[in-house]
């Protein structure tokens, strides 16, 4: 299970965990700011409660453990994910701070131990059985605990309307092909079950108590700086990669002229490219009852 890998559709054993890594560091870190508001939201939400022990399940390269950590000083903070080479990365990123745990999900949901929060981003819906990961996650939160789910929130926008390349609309094609993609992989996971992703409504039915849904802007104008466009450069090849058959012979024709590295027409030239986005963060509480 591996942080942010819906832009990957590809199997474990596939994948290139030095060029993910970088391209999953580069992405969160394009987010830095808005993922830093939401820690710092869920820091309120916790309100002086005595923060522990704290778990970001499906870490990634850490970036955001590396945030976690400097909203909870106080507390062990810990990365969880399938790769040992993510997990060396965070380690390394964080110069110490945060401590590592390799887990194989769902399998070893059992292993995490208790915390009195646990953050999981884009990383539940690789799992089969979603409803069952959000309960196993409800597991390990201490009474009062919180779970905080980032999923979903709005895709990614970059690039006019019109472009001046092709049909008009390109972003729009490209969202439906990821989407498609996305439907597959789900199907194809073992274990899969369909279900209504109404978040609140899920974390309820693991045994929590909702206590808000929050959205956080990533808003990054024209003319973008280069880290962005280095990392719109990488998600255009993979999407190229992912799902270019399905596109018409324009719309590819159009997506290698924006790969292009070297010509004006591409995303690493363009004055017109920008990065707009939100991350949706799903927040529940183990309430006890004493």
């Amino acid at each position: 299970m591996h942080h942010h890998a819906h832009h990957t559709h590809e199997h474990a054993h596939d994948i290139d965990w030095d060029a993910l890594s970088a391209h999953l560091e580069r992405e969160a870190e394009l987010h830095t700011p808005a993922l830093t508001r939401a820690t710092h939201w869920l820091s309120d939400l916790l309100g002086g409660a005595d923060v522990t022990r704290v778990l970001d399940v499906g870490s990634g390269p850490g970036v955001v453990t590396g945030l976690l950590a400097d909203a909870f000083q106080d507390a062990e903070v810990v990365a969880v994910d399938q790769s040992p080479a993510l997990l060396e990365r965070a380690r390394v990123r964080s110069g110490g701070r945060i401590t590592t745990q390799q887990a194989d999900l769902p399998d070893e949901f059992g292993t995490l131990g208790p915390a009195d929060l646990i953050w999981s981003a884009n990383a539940v819906h690789h799992l089969g059985d979603q409803q069952a990961a959000l309960t196993a996650l409800a597991a390990s939160l201490r009474p009062g605990g919180l779970l905080a789910v980032a999923e979903r929130g709005l895709p990614v926008r970059f690039l006019p309307r019109d472009i001046g390349l092709g049909r008009p609309g390109l972003q729009a094609r490209l969202d439906a092909g990821h989407e498609d993609g996305f439907t597959t992989m789900r199907a194809e996971l073992p274990g899969s079950v369909d279900r209504v992703e109404d978040w609140p409504a899920m974390l309820a039915c693991a045994g929590l108590v909702p206590t808000g849904t929050r959205t956080f802007l990533t808003d990054l104008p024209a003319p973008l700086g280069l880290p962005a466009r280095e990392y719109l450069h990488t998600r255009l090849a993979r999407q190229r990669d992912q799902f270019g058959e399905h596109l018409d012979d324009q719309d590819r024709a159009v997506l290698d002229a924006l790969l292009d590295t070297e010509g004006p027409t591409g995303i690493l030239w363009r004055s017109d490219a920008f990065y707009l986005t939100a991350t949706t963060v799903h927040t529940a509480r183990f309430c006890t009852t004493e």
